[in-house]
């Protein structure tokens, strides 16, 4: 049996080489086709590499800008509320609207510290505590001595106080 000779007939011979023409323009178009989306991709990995840069030089800037404005302000930090709280109130009975009453009073002597630079009230911390502790006070009757027992000093000055019997 042999095969038959199709190299002689001419519609083959159009046939094969169509097959080849349209290979080599089929190749041809696929690597100018790749070829164009990689130079758009590649392009838009560059724009994207110099615009991470420009934006990381940002950040460092803003996290400087930052640091510095956080310094200064903490040299200018305010006091703005004060918290005054008495412990041991459990132990001589009070009734809580006179502790409540005792602790506004503290309060009302301590209202000019407030707005002002927490370095400078945390200077004169003795004379708050002398104010506090040379008040008597009277509740139900009986004199009572107030004693510092922690004081904090940030935007928040907290005062915590104990009662002792005034002799």
């Amino acid at each position: 049996m042999r095969v038959p000779a199709f190299y002689n007939d001419k519609s083959w011979q159009r046939f094969f080489a169509g097959m080849a023409i349209g290979g080599v323009i089929s190749w041809l178009l696929f690597i100018y086709m790749n070829g164009v989306l990689q130079e758009k991709q590649t392009l838009l990995i560059q724009e994207q590499k110099d615009t991470i840069q420009e934006l990381r030089g940002d950040i460092l800037i803003w996290q400087e800008e930052f640091k510095n404005l956080n310094k200064e302000n903490i040299g200018h930090l305010l006091v703005q509320q004060i918290t005054v709280k008495i412990t041991n109130h459990q132990k001589y009975g009070l009734d809580l609207l006179s502790v409540h009453e005792t602790e506004e009073a503290v309060l009302e002597d301590l209202k000019t510290l407030k707005a002002k630079d927490i370095e400078t009230v945390y200077k004169n911390r003795d004379l708050i505590k002398r104010v506090i502790e040379n008040r008597s006070v009277s509740l139900n009757g009986k004199k009572y001595r107030l004693e510092v027992k922690e004081l904090v000093f940030f935007t928040n000055i907290t005062i915590v106080l104990h009662l002792t019997l005034d002799a």
